[in-house]
Order: C-alpha cells, then structure tokens, then sequence
C-alpha cells in the first residue's frame, strides 16, 4: 500500500519505490528505479533487454512541504546487439543529460510568478541565479508554444519603446499584435520595420483570415498590412487622428505665454469642448478671441471631433470632404499639412465607420508592458522580455 501511494503522489512514471529516509535537516532522500523492460537504442531503434551494468543517478524533484526532495535511481546501461553500443534507459519526466525533473522546473515557474522576488524563490529550492534564470524562461518558452496562436479577425498593432540603444544613439522599439475579439496579444516582434514584421510572423498560420487592422498613422505598418493580409482592410485610429493638431495647439500657446502649459490649460485646450461645461467653454472662447492663429487650430481640432461624432459611412464620408474642402480655402501652413495627411489617410479613416474598432486595447497592452519592464527594471535580451510580456498578457 504504501509503495503504490508513492508511487502515485510522489515518484514519476514507471518508477518503483525502494525506500526513503532524511538525509539531513531539510533534505529528503526516495530510492528507486525503473521498471524493467525493453527498450529502444537511441541509435538504431533496436529493442534491448539486454542489462550491462547499474549505476545510481541523482535527479533533484519538485520540493514538498518545504523539503527538498532528491530520486536516487537504479538506472540500467542496455547492451544494443544490431550497433554494439550501450545507451542508458530513459525515464519519463526527466530530459536527456538533465539533473532536474521537469516536475521541477514547472513548480520553479510557479514560484517566480508568485513569490515577491527572484532572490526568495533561490533560497527556498537552493538553486544557482544562473540556473534559475534558464529554467524560467524554458518553461515560459514550452508554454508559449502550447498556445500555437492564429490570425484572427480583427487586429490591433502598435509599437512602444523597448530600450535605449547608447552605442548607436537611438531607440529600440517592439511591435505588438492583439487579438481585439479574445482581447490577448498574440505576438511581440523586435523592431517596427516592414521586413522585420513580415520575417518574425511568417510562422503564423491563417493570414487570409484578417478582415481588419487598426493602427496609427504608421506607414511601415500600412504597408505590412497590405502586403502580409490579403483580405484585410486598415482602420486609422481615432486617438492618432484627434492628437493631429495637439502639437501646434500647445506650441502656439507656449508662444504666447512664454512657457509650458499647466496641467489645467492643457485638459481644456484637448478636450473635446462638448464635454465642458458652460463656464469652461465661455472662458475657453473669450481667450481665444484675442489670438487669432491659435483660435482657428482649434475650431478646426473641433471640427475633426465633431467628425467623428458623426454615425454612418455614407453621412462621414460627406462630411469628411466637406472638411477636406474647406481646409484647403486656409492659409495656415499646419492646416495644409493636416489635409496632406487626412487625403493620404481617408479610406483608413472612413473604415472606422465601418467597425467602430479603435486601438484603445493595443495602447492597454502597452500600458503592461511598461509595468513588465519596469519589474524587471528593463531588459537587455528581446527574447526574454517578449515571453514575459506573452506570458503575461495572453
């Protein structure tokens, strides 16, 4: 009774219990080995039964109770006849030339997600920071891969910052793809480039399923999505359209006033003035009258929100070359680069009409992966970092 109990709770497949006993405090000691039978040579895929010779091996398990357990197996060298070679037996759960159960590994994944720091989990199963460090990220990597990820629907991309590279002066950036209808990420990609998007998401199966992709006004992603999804429309973001004219807004006040703007004056110079209140918007227009530049980006930042308050393709679509029409009778030069990109961006914009899809989100996403970051206080390997932030978001 008792060896079938160990067997069942505390060893690993296929292994017999022989004894156990504490070696010293803290330490736990189970002795057994395999059940005997044939196997197969490595080499030539020949069964054997043929026994050589014995020898004991230390494999460390998954702690219980606070003890750290150790399986002491009898292990078989079988004589290979077809290739005259010997080959050790395999033990299920245990990997070719490792020293650890992989019962462990995944208990030691558990750990570094629920224990305050990495230091703690180190003193509690007694292992080295460098072996640590591989087994984690080892197993992140075999959960990453269970998940086998697939183009959805609709889909968000946008970039963030991911280090600052001093030895070439600039910066790094990651791509990120979420799932808007599963509301998970499927994928980080090392750079923003159309190359590098199109290299490191060959893998991924069932890009003829895309419908939909909404992104800023980024070329490099326009262009990957026209290239990599052939049955995908893109949607522009309504957040990057609205912040078109925010720059010049508050450089033109910081003319006037002669330094930044305060927290106050900024929430009510951006904020759409339907949202204000009476009071607010009196002040707001009373201060305006007296520069006229400035008055006139913000009718016109007024005028795009009234936009896409607008429900209907047909009646945004109208509109919207109403805009077009009359931002070319102006002669302020932020103007005219306005309407430049609003004609450059116009079906991606009136396909919001469409979906009313935003990357409200993807900008989420970007958000946890400035906390997984900051963590971590930053990162210096690419690979490490996107299974953290896979692991943490999918």
């Amino acid at each position: 009774m008792l060896d079938s109990t160990l067997a069942k709770y505390v060893l690993l497949p296929e292994l017999i219990f022989i004894r156990m006993w504490r070696e010293r405090p803290g330490y736990t000691r189970i002795d057994c080995h395999k059940q005997p039978k044939a196997e197969f040579c490595p080499r030539c895929a020949s069964p054997s039964n043929a026994a050589h010779d014995h020898r004991w091996v230390k494999v460390v398990d998954a702690p219980i109770r606070g003890y750290q357990v150790s399986l002491w197996i009898r292990k078989r060298r079988l004589y290979c006849r077809p290739c005259k070679r010997l080959f050790n037996e395999p033990i299920p759960g245990i990997q070719k030339k490792k020293r650890f159960t992989e019962r462990f590994e995944r208990s030691l994944r558990w750990a570094c997600e629920n224990f305050t720091d990495l230091k703690a989990v180190r003193r509690q199963y007694r292992v080295s920071s460098g072996y640590l460090y591989k087994a984690y990220y080892r197993q992140l990597e075999l959960r990453r891969k269970s998940r086998a990820p697939s183009w959805p629907a609709f889909l968000g991309i946008d970039e963030h910052s991911f280090r600052r590279n001093y030895h070439l002066g600039c910066t790094e950036f990651a791509s990120i793809l979420v799932d808007l209808q599963k509301k998970k990420v499927i994928e980080l990609v090392d750079g923003k480039g159309t190359a590098d998007l199109e290299h490191q998401l060959a893998y991924i199966p069932g890009r003829e399923n895309v419908r939909f992709v909404t992104l800023d006004l980024c070329d490099p992603f326009k262009n990957f999505v026209r290239n990599f999804f052939p049955n995908a429309e893109v949607v522009a973001d309504k957040f990057h359209v609205l912040r078109l004219l925010s720059p010049h807004l508050l450089r033109h006040r910081r003319e006037i006033v002669g330094s930044r703007a305060d927290l106050k004056a900024k929430r009510l110079l951006l904020m759409s003035s339907h949202k204000l209140d009476y009071f607010s918007r009196l002040h707001l227009r009373q201060y305006l009258e007296r520069y006229p530049v400035m008055a006139e980006l913000y009718n016109w930042k007024e005028r795009l929100h009234g936009f896409y308050r607008i429900r209907g393709y047909e009646r945004a679509k109208t509109a919207l070359t109403h805009i077009l029409d009359a931002m070319a009778r102006s002669e302020l030069k932020e103007i005219k680069t306005l309407r430049r990109t609003l004609l450059k961006w116009r079906n991606e914009i009136l396909n919001y009409f469409r979906t009313r899809l935003t990357n409200a989100m993807v900008e989420g996403f970007n958000n946890k992966a400035k906390l997984v970051k900051r963590r971590a206080y930053g990162y210096r390997s690419f690979s490490n970092y996107r299974l953290r932030l896979l692991d943490a978001c999918s």
